[in-house]
């Protein structure tokens, strides 16, 4: 299974989020299809463009709570002083995929941005 974690500032639209995650894809060298899941943080998870994001890519929106963004911050490889302030672990984008793969999940591509987002990739194997 495959996971696409984003963080994002609020109001971002599906389309910066599509193209994003497409291209993580293509990074990893990973068909879209491949995709189960589009997770973020619980308090972005009602965010249209979130949520517009997940239904155009046809995968599971799915909302990573603090502790299993907490578990997955020891897997993180990027570490960026604002999302550490904000949220306690050095990306969002693959601390969102890791939790969102569940135990066992192992990044397949670190965080790539974009204007307004970022995206990373995990796996979990089963």
């Amino acid at each position: 299974m495959i996971v696409a974690g984003v963080g994002f500032r609020r109001g971002v639209e599906a389309d910066e989020l599509v193209t994003l995650v497409r291209r993580a894809c293509d990074h990893a060298a990973l068909v879209p299809d491949r995709l189960a899941r589009l997770a973020t943080l619980e308090a972005l998870a009602g965010e249209p463009g979130f949520r517009e994001a997940a239904r155009r890519l046809a995968v599971e929106p799915t909302a990573v709570g603090a502790a299993a963004l907490r578990d997955a911050a020891p897997a993180v490889q990027t570490a960026s002083v604002r999302s550490l302030t904000a949220h306690g672990v050095g990306s969002v984008a693959e601390a969102a995929a890791l939790g969102g793969a569940g135990l066992g999940a192992e990044l397949v591509l670190a965080r790539i941005t974009s204007p307004c987002a970022t995206c990373a990739l995990a796996r979990r194997a089963s």
